[in-house]
């Protein structure tokens, strides 16, 4: 296996964190300290993950202009921070709510669970090497 490209290593340097980091965010007491740093954080390291899965690009899926259908998911984290956060800046904090949680599950457990796909790199990396299943 490749040595990992720095872009990957802040990719998933950012990721992993903000896999961990989202599920404090949505079940700390709403509007409390907590919830804000683990969402301010989160918010970051999402952002962080999403601009740099920009400039990943590897073989083994079809491609548009070198970007993948993960790279879908850019968009949508993009537009589901920003929608979140509009949304609690004028009140809506059920709005929020759903912004927040819809965002955590599309673009880190749904992302996460692509790129654990066998045909991967990642998946390789754990699926293979880790685990020795494949």
């Amino acid at each position: 296996m490749p040595a990992i490209a720095p872009v990957v290593a802040i990719h998933l340097a950012c990721a992993i964190p903000a896999l961990l980091l989202g599920p404090v965010a949505l079940v700390a007491r709403k509007g409390s300290r907590l919830h804000r740093a683990a969402g301010y954080g989160w918010v970051t390291l999402m952002l962080g993950a999403a601009i740099s899965a920009l400039f990943i690009h590897g073989p083994g899926l079809p491609t548009f202009a070198g970007f993948s259908p993960i790279h879908l998911l850019v968009p949508l984290t993009f537009g589901g921070i920003g929608l979140a956060i509009w949304r609690v800046a004028h009140g809506d904090v059920r709005g929020h709510r759903r912004s927040m949680r819809y965002t955590y599950f599309a673009g880190c457990v749904g992302a996460g669970l692509f790129a654990l796909l066998p045909a991967r790199w990642l998946g390789q990396l754990v699926w293979g090497q880790w685990l020795g299943l494949i």
